[in-house]
């Protein structure tokens, strides 16, 4: 059972550390890869203040598809090299963009959406998707949250089965 109400009071480190163990704690007791990712977008939205869209894009014969996420519908297919998300697989690097309306290429899922932090899921070198934030305000997204998400993205990394999402 999750127990949210703790994060009320935590300040941002304390409630990106509750998000990574919330994290661990799922991916120790379910194998089923879509279960894990559902939840994962879950605990962020609710660790994680000032978020409209938390999820994933899966990569399927070269293009990122829509996976389990929390926010408004979004693109369902993006081309690798288009949009945030499709840069940063093209590039294997994390992006964290403060004004989404300056990022050349930008894909507007969510006319809401101001800033982005984008983590690619790379495993032995292959990408096997991201993981994309949205925010509604610009300059959202922190050092300290990227160097929290890059974490939360390596549990992933080793524990589902990328070979089956």
């Amino acid at each position: 059972m999750f127990k949210l109400e703790t994060v009320n009071g935590m300040n941002d480190e304390g409630k990106l550390e509750y998000m990574n163990i919330l994290l661990k704690g799922q991916v120790s007791s379910e194998k089923d890869s879509i279960a894990i990712l559902s939840n994962a977008s879950a605990i962020i939205m609710s660790c994680v203040d000032r978020l409209n869209w938390s999820g994933f894009y899966i990569m399927r014969n070269g293009v990122l598809v829509l996976g389990p996420f929390q926010g408004l519908p979004a693109c369902n297919r993006i081309e690798i090299g288009s949009g945030v998300c499709g840069t940063a697989v093209e590039e294997k690097r994390v992006l964290r963009v403060d004004d989404v309306h300056q990022f050349s290429g930008h894909i507007a899922c969510d006319s809401a959406s101001q800033s982005e932090l984008v983590l690619p899921i790379i495993k032995k070198g292959r990408v096997y998707g991201v993981l994309d934030l949205d925010s509604p305000e610009k300059s959202r997204f922190t050092e300290l949250e990227e160097k929290y998400f890059l974490k939360f993205v390596t549990i992933l990394i080793d524990h589902v089965d990328w070979e089956t999402v």
